[in-house]
Formats: structure tokens, C-alpha cells, sequence
């Protein structure tokens, strides 16, 4: 009997993970509030019934397609924070990490972007204020770094900036694809490239005299 029971045990979690990839694509192309678990099932070649084996709910599935998404960001974001790097390079690796999430989880990403406004109101979806909240404080706090040490201009607005790179970043979700011709780390090299010209201090403007 032990033997028998070990496959399904290794089974179990990578159907569910097929059928969470399976849903987060529906889920960002068709929108939230359009999509059915019978619309779920249909694209995983499945009946809607099998699918509720696996998940009590719609909600339960996007609920823990976000959880996963978020959890591995701040995987990588805490890692970035606590290395204590300058503020620029912190910038940079912060950039970076975004991309590589946007690589893995790009469906999650449109989801959120598209949903978390409408989802804020739901109390299971708390985490997701949270998460905003950590995030937001963890780029200002890099920007504002910067800024005193004079890695970034004086007359930077902090917040201002911090829209505009999240923006810039997180809008890279609508297009990209895993597998294109740009990894995730020569995306974000570019990015920085363009951002970084935009608000390093510039340290030749006042020479000679």
C-alpha cells in the first residue's frame, strides 16, 4: 500500500501547478470577472467538476496564483534589501529581480496589474495592501538612500521617480514572453540604462571653471 500512494503524492502539487498556469492565462486574457471555472476547466481538457477537485473556488485559484507570485518577488526582493548594497546598486538588482518575475510569472503580473484595484476590496485579498505598502517603502527608501548620498540628483522627486520606474517596470508584463529574443537581465540592463542616465548625478557639468 505505501508504494502505492507516493506517486500521487508527487503528482498531486505538479498537476495543480498546471492547472494554476492554466487558469492565471485565462485569468489575465479574458479578465477576472469573465472567467468561469467551466472556461478554466475547458482550456485545461478538463470537466469543471474534475477541476473543483483540485479547488473549492475561482477565488481560491487566484488567490494562491498572487500568494505564489508575491511570495517569490519578495523572495528575491528581501534577498536584494538585506545584502545592503549602495542605493544604486540596489536599484539595479530591485530592477532586475522584477524582470526575472515578470519571466516566470507573467500572467500572475497582468492579473495584478489589471484586478488588484477591484480585489483590494475583498478581505481575503488583504495581503495584496500589504504587499503594496512593502513595496512602496522599499523603493522610496533606495531613492531617498540615493539621494543623500548623492548618487541621485538633489532635486529629485522621490515618489514621483518611484511611479515612474514601477510603471516603466511592471507595464513590461503586456508584452513580454518567456523565451523572446532579451533574457529578463539584458531587459532590465537596458531599462536601467535609460532610467539611470535620467537621474544619476552628473559629475562633469562643473569642471574647469
Amino acid at each position: 500500500m505505501p508504494t502505492k500512494k507516493k506517486p500521487q503524492v508527487t503528482a498531486a502539487p505538479a498537476r495543480r501547478r498546471e492547472l494554476l498556469e492554466t487558469a492565471a492565462e485565462v485569468f489575465a486574457e479574458q479578465g477576472y470577472n469573465a472567467t468561469t471555472v467551466r472556461k478554466i476547466a475547458d482550456h485545461a481538457g478538463m470537466l469543471a467538476g474534475s477541476l473543483y477537485y483540485h479547488f473549492d473556488s475561482k477565488e481560491s485559484m487566484l488567490e494562491e496564483i498572487l500568494r505564489t507570485f508575491l511570495d517569490e518577488l519578495w523572495g528575491g526582493y528581501d534577498s536584494v534589501l538585506d545584502a545592503e548594497l549602495g542605493p544604486r546598486e540596489t536599484l539595479e538588482a530591485l530592477v532586475t529581480e522584477s524582470f526575472r518575475e515578470i519571466d516566470r510569472h507573467r500572467a500572475a503580473v497582468a492579473i495584478y496589474q489589471k484586478e488588484s484595484k477591484q480585489l483590494l476590496a475583498q478581505e481575503r485579498f488583504a495581503f495584496l495592501a500589504e504587499s503594496q505598502r512593502k513595496f512602496e517603502k522599499a523603493w522610496l527608501s533606495t531613492l531617498e538612500r540615493g539621494v543623500a548620498a548623492q548618487v541621485f540628483r538633489a532635486d529629485l522627486d522621490v515618489r514621483l521617480t518611484y511611479r515612474f520606474v514601477r510603471d516603466t517596470v511592471w507595464v513590461a508584463a503586456s508584452w513580454y514572453r518567456p523565451g523572446g529574443q532579451h533574457s529578463p537581465e539584458e531587459i532590465a540592463r537596458q531599462y536601467l540604462s535609460m532610467v539611470l542616465d535620467g537621474i544619476a548625478v552628473r559629475t562633469l557639468h562643473h569642471s574647469g571653471g
